[in-house]
């Protein structure tokens, strides 16, 4: 005998019983759907968090949901074949996982396990009622991690496209420079005097005397560091006037005397290399959460479509 005549024997006798109590709207796989149910979702429409959007048929809305019956028939199907899977694949939880959970929501919140259950009292949900949509959650989240969720993944590649896609003269890549340099501070002896200073030094470097003996010498950084080392900067992170000297810069390569608006410098570029846009990394984490939402989205509604063609599904709505 096969599995779907034993099911269908399984359930027209209780059919034929419960006709006269309650009428049986649909039959998907092993589960029914009564009239009752579309009550408890009317029910659920007072309580919006209560309403699973991912079980909502594609190209519908929530306002929609609450209006025509054939969408609300589509999503109860779409939620008992996920108990199908639930059941198939052991992802059922018990009434303690359950008790656990409102209690660790309480702790959340700061509230007691009577103050969580009287607010959705005051909505019109009952403890049974919310127990078995708190159940119904956490065994369908486990499902769709397994399912759905554990077989996605968005890659840097993707985030980047993405980022590119939204303002296409964006870079994607940018200098990365690690300097040196000896500084003259104007504050001493006023600006001129300064420059006096710089331009002696310079000479002296172009002479053939070591940046990193001079630096140690001459630099009247107050935050001075071996060698005159001042360290690693992106473009657009460093002075303007010491950037645009050093640009076109190789490595090991000295500026003349730069004036900023902090004072004169010398500056040796140590490294240079090509690296990451800033921007980019700041946003990327941000864009592939995004992207990963859509994936989603689009990947549960494919899955639950599939599971939907292997599923036995009679209605007897007429």
């Amino acid at each position: 005998m096969s599995k779907l005549v034993t099911v269908l024997l399984l359930i027209f006798p209780l059919a034929l019983n419960a006709e006269t109590v309650e009428r049986i709207v649909a039959i998907v796989n092993s589960e029914i759907i009564l009239e009752s149910d579309f009550a408890a979702l009317q029910q659920m429409f007072k309580t919006p968090a209560m309403i699973d959007e991912s079980l909502i048929p594609s190209g519908k809305t929530a306002d929609i949901l609450r209006k025509e019956r054939g969408v609300q028939l589509d999503y109860l199907i779409n939620e008992k074949i996920l108990q199908s899977e639930i059941t198939r694949l052991n992802h059922s939880v018990t009434a303690e996982r359950v008790e656990q959970e409102i209690k660790e929501m309480a702790k959340k919140n700061g509230v007691s396990v009577a103050e969580v259950l009287a607010a959705f009292k005051a909505q019109g949900i009952s403890t049974s009622e919310y127990q078995s949509f708190l159940k119904g959650k956490i065994e369908k989240q486990a499902l769709i991690e397994s399912e759905v969720v554990s077989k996605l993944r968005i890659s840097d590649d993707e985030a980047l496209a993405e980022y590119l896609k939204s303002a296409p003269d964006r870079k994607t890549t940018v200098n990365e420079f690690t300097v040196a340099h000896i500084f003259f501070n104007p504050k001493k002896g006023g600006a001129e005097a300064a420059n006096r200073r710089a331009e002696s030094v310079l000479q002296k470097l172009t002479a053939g005397a070591s940046f990193e003996a001079l630096a140690e010498q001459n630099s009247e950084d107050p935050n001075y560091s071996t060698g005159g080392l001042l360290g690693t900067f992106k473009s657009g992170e460093f002075l303007s006037e010491i950037e645009a000297s050093i640009q076109n810069l190789n490595a090991g390569q000295t500026t003349s005397v730069i004036k900023s608006r902090m004072g004169f410098h010398i500056v040796r570029l140590l490294n240079k290399k090509l690296t990451s846009d800033p921007k980019f990394e700041k946003e990327k984490e941000k864009i592939k959460a995004s992207l990963f939402e859509q994936n989603f989205k689009r990947q549960l509604k494919s899955w639950l479509l599939s599971k939907r063609e292997d599923a036995f599904i009679r209605i007897n709505e007429k």
